[in-house]
């Protein structure tokens, strides 16, 4: 009765069902995994926010098939200000109701069935559904830790088929925290050209970074075909707002040709409702009030586990430049499954092991940057007394 790209295991793993029980016997969970910015204890704009949805102007039904023009204006504005791409054209965007309905966009835009997308590992577990459900086949390149995270390009070679359409980069990856540098964009850039692939950068995390040094998105890419992701979700910290976006570049005929086609699938769906999309340029002046708050809650939070990790020699973090996680190295004395399990039910601290962002090996811990700075820290020590212990 069932598609065979819907054949997924739906049973609850050990990891699910030890939260389910824990959390059933009332006990108390440090939630060092908080990937919701509106349950962050955050302050939010409400008057504002609220009075953007209330626009008359929703209630007369206007089809565009990339967007209403103001609200791409107010993208495009975006991309001037904060990251200083002046030719941007608004005709270059596309909008959409998440990024994952931009992934699913640009897998049909480029993909037959059973053609391949080269991903990155470590990385987000959300591909493998989106590509199952567009019939897309993922092919995995290693990103490698040596003083820092970097693309693996002798295993983006080697991933590499007649089948191949496309590569996805995380401009900052999540969880790993590690932009793209200019260095690896010139050699992807070089790689995509001599095979005619496309490049899909999901750049959510962009604004967050850590350090002084600004990162390019890659909107401005005009090499090859790329298609940048990005959205309220992330970027204005209203992950229940569904506004995201599609900036499409590249060589002016095949960027020509992928807008043509994006904008017949856009227009097949319409999945974009008048109120959001007058209420855009707004909500996204949102994010002048909530980066700051959830940038300082990062740094705070970052600083506090660098003095408790400086007392103990057990675990240590791995380098990470931008986002809202990162990554703990940890012994490998079990599978991080079975440590995330032990910590849950003896700890009551959750965190995400390893393997649920597709770390090649045991060992690593992923937690979230945005969680409240007391429960952080007495997560944190629980964690290292359990290591110690």
């Amino acid at each position: 009765m069932f598609s065979e790209r819907t054949n997924w295991k739906l049973a609850h793993n050990r990891f699910t069902q030890a939260l389910a029980e824990v959390r059933a016997d009332g006990a108390k969970v440090l939630d060092l995994t908080v990937s919701n910015p509106t349950r962050a204890e955050l302050k939010y704009d409400e008057q504002a926010i609220l009075g953007a949805l209330a626009s008359p102007r929703a209630l007369d039904y206007d089809p565009q098939s990339k967007g209403l023009r103001e609200a791409r204006e107010a993208v495009a504005d975006y991309y001037r200000q904060d990251h200083a791409v002046r030719d941007l054209d608004v005709e270059q965007i596309v909008l959409t109701t998440s990024t994952s309905e931009g992934y699913s966009f640009g897998f049909r835009l480029l993909c037959n069935a059973g053609d391949e997308l080269l991903v990155p590992k470590p990385s987000y577990p959300l591909f493998e559904f989106l590509a199952d459900l567009q019939d897309v086949k993922l092919v995995s390149y290693e990103l490698i830790y040596d003083h820092g995270w970097q693309m693996d390009f002798p295993s983006l070679e080697k991933a590499a088929t007649a089948r191949t359409r496309g590569v996805v980069v995380v401009h900052p990856n999540n969880p790993t925290g590690s932009y793209v540098k200019d260095t690896e964009v010139a050699m992807l850039n070089s790689f995509c050209r001599k095979r005619g692939l496309a490049v899909i950068a999901d750049e959510v995390f962009l604004d967050y970074r850590l350090g002084e040094t600004a990162h390019a998105t890659l909107a401005s890419n005009r090499d090859v075909l790329t298609f940048v992701l990005s959205g309220l979700s992330k970027v204005a910290a209203l992950p229940q707002i569904k506004v995201a976006w599609v900036v499409t570049s590249g060589p002016q005929h095949e960027a020509a040709e992928a807008m043509a086609r994006l904008e017949v699938i856009a227009d097949t769906y319409l999945s974009m409702n008048a109120p959001l999309q007058w209420a855009t340029a707004r909500l996204l002046q949102q994010r002048k009030g909530v980066q700051p708050q959830l940038l300082s809650r990062v740094k705070e939070n970052l600083a506090e586990l660098d003095r408790q990790l400086a007392a103990q020699q057990g675990c240590q973090r791995l380098s990470v430049q931008g986002g809202w996680y990162v990554v703990l190295r940890v012994p490998v004395t079990r599978s991080d499954e079975e440590l995330a399990i032990e910590l849950l039910r003896e700890k009551s601290v959750l965190v995400h092991p390893g393997h649920f962002y597709d770390f090649p090996n045991d060992g690593y811990l992923v937690l979230s940057l945005i969680t409240p700075q007391r429960e952080f820290a007495e997560g944190i020590r629980a964690i290292i007394q359990k290591l110690s212990s």
